[in-house]
């Protein structure tokens, strides 16, 4: 057979592949915009993490113990007789005075808001007057005067006489009665029939 045909091209005859596109890089402001919110993002992931980390700290610390609550005026004050004087005799309205220590051992003051005492026949003033105050751990003297308005109503034998005495301190206000003791008991009897001879009851 002769003739000439097509002629056929020299060398493989596949399609080429088209050559590799070479990645996009962004530019311009969007670019810049995207970058600038990951460093926010993670400048506010880091600030976030310390503050919690300083939270958890702070939580979990050891905490001191909380102070003691002070305790009631009345446990920690107490009143010591120290002597008695009797004066004005011969007056209408007879008057005597003892004067007695008040202490405190708390470390907090105490102040004595008032005294007074059981029977209807004698009134007391005080000096210093009430209200007083007594420094923590310390000591003040006070001398009570008591005035005889009626001999009637007195006894004559006072037996275990008290002082009613109201106290306040940081913790509570606190009524309370004290007990001076013998010496004082066997002084008041004796400077109430000093004052009163034979008008008792």
């Amino acid at each position: 057979m002769s003739g000439i045909g097509p002629v056929e091209p020299d060398g493989d005859t596949r399609p080429l592949d088209p050559p590799p596109v070479a990645p996009h890089t962004r530019s311009g402001p969007l670019a810049h915009t995207t970058r600038r919110h990951r460093r926010t993002a993670a400048a506010t992931l880091l600030v976030l993490a310390v503050l919690a980390g300083g939270a958890l700290l702070h939580f979990t610390r050891p905490r001191p113990e909380p102070p003691p609550e002070s305790r009631f005026p009345s446990q920690t004050t107490s009143f010591r007789y120290l002597y008695m004087q009797v004066r004005d005799t011969g007056a209408r309205s007879p008057e005597f005075e003892f004067t007695i220590q008040a202490l405190t051992e708390s470390d907090a003051p105490v102040t004595v808001l008032s005294i007074s005492q059981p029977y209807a026949g004698l009134s007391l003033t005080s000096g210093p007057a009430t209200p007083l105050r007594v420094k923590g751990g310390g000591s003040r003297k006070v001398v009570v005067t008591v005035r005889v308005t009626e001999c009637g109503k007195v006894p004559r034998n006072a037996g275990l006489p008290f002082l009613d005495v109201t106290l306040r301190n940081t913790r509570a206000k606190e009524a309370h009665s004290y007990i001076l003791g013998a010496r004082y008991a066997r002084d008041l009897s004796t400077a109430l029939e000093v004052a009163c001879g034979n008008e008792f009851r």
